[in-house]
């Protein structure tokens, strides 16, 4: 019988302090403790007061997953951590963390990329073969578009966001709707009651034009500033009206260049992963698109999508069995490590 690896993943990019377990694509254990209620009254997050709680939640996250896969350190094969990008600071806890663990347990270290950790998170709910993939990746700072042709060593980016991201649009307009922090799960609640079609918000980088030079970029800002215009503009707005079509302009996007890039790329596989991945009405109407064009769909559940020490885990697991050379110990983390580069080495 093949030996699955047991690997343990520490997740620390932002405000979420996360250790995952898996065994081979099978997962033992996903822990999370998060900062967010600390950075809520300031309507994002606060590097400083991220890296402290890192610092205070690190250990008992670790005893805490340890005892849900009821497993030891010292049968672990290797560990995985979060390199890039992210917060420099919070990055430094965990990669601190996970470097002192492998010197201590002789085993061979991982130092990944969070946003491939993302795509791979998927493969722990099926257990499909490992195929080429486009991946849409959405989350608060990321909005991009990647060809994944093997997980495990190529990754190429199709496009970007220009400037805000889909999950820092959701964010930011959710404050000045004084929905709270974080935005994204605010205004999928709002939006549950409203009408999506209500108001015709713009479709960022859909022009012709657009199509032809940067078919695969995203841009949200100027989505921004006519939700902002339109609240100032209409005192009795109604809020889940608003909310309903600010949701589905960011969505309709986001999956008329997904859709596109399978279809140019010749690739019948759609992965969509990042906080964004667990908006309702992107999981509905990502559903209906590719099914409609006969591209296999993929969203890990809402708890995988958001950052996790599970994701992380299992791209080191990966590594590891496709003899992926490991990562020195003391690395040091790199805030805006490239999507191309899955490992550091």
């Amino acid at each position: 019988m093949k030996h699955e690896p047991l690997v343990l993943g520490i997740e620390t990019s932002c405000d979420e302090t996360a250790i995952g377990i898996v065994r081979g694509r099978t997962l033992l254990a996903n822990v999370i403790a998060s900062s967010v209620e600390e950075h809520a009254r300031f309507g994002g997050v606060v590097p400083e007061i991220a890296s402290r709680a890192h610092l205070e939640a690190i250990l008992p996250t670790l005893l805490q997953a340890l005892s849900d896969a009821n497993i030891s350190m010292k049968d672990l094969d290797a560990v995985s951590v979060t390199a890039g990008p992210g917060l420099v600071g919070a990055l430094l806890v965990g990669v601190s963390s996970a470097s002192a663990l492998a010197l201590a347990l002789d085993k061979p270290l991982y130092g990944v990329n969070h946003l491939a950790a993302h795509v791979s998170v998927d493969l722990l709910t099926h257990n499909k073969e490992l195929k080429p993939t486009i991946a849409l990746l959405v989350s608060g700072g990321h909005s991009s578009l990647l060809q994944v042709n093997d997980i495990t060593s190529s990754i190429v980016k199709l496009g970007e966001t220009m400037d805000d991201a889909a999950g820092e649009a959701f964010d930011k307009i959710a404050r000045v709707m004084g929905l709270g922090f974080p935005g994204g799960p605010a205004i999928d609640r709002q939006a549950v009651d409203g009408n999506p079609a209500a108001i015709d918000f713009p479709r960022g980088l859909t022009q012709s034009s657009d199509w032809l030079t940067r078919p695969f970029d995203f841009s949200f800002s100027g989505l921004k500033t006519a939700v902002a215009r339109y609240l100032e503009s209409t005192p009795d707005y109604a809020k889940s009206d608003v909310a309903a079509s600010f949701q589905e302009a960011i969505v309709d996007v986001l999956l008329l260049k997904a859709v596109r890039a399978c279809k140019e790329s010749g690739i019948d596989s759609l992965v969509i992963a990042g906080g964004v991945g667990a908006n309702s009405r992107l999981r509905a109407l990502a559903a209906q698109r590719c099914a409609r064009a006969e591209i296999e769909l993929a969203i890990p559940s809402p708890a995988l999508c958001t950052d996790n020490g599970a994701m992380v885990a299992a791209l080191g697991s990966l590594l590891l069995s496709a003899g992926a050379r490991p990562s020195q110990v003391g690395l040091e983390a790199d805030s805006s490590l490239p999507v191309e580069v899955l490992s550091l080495s």
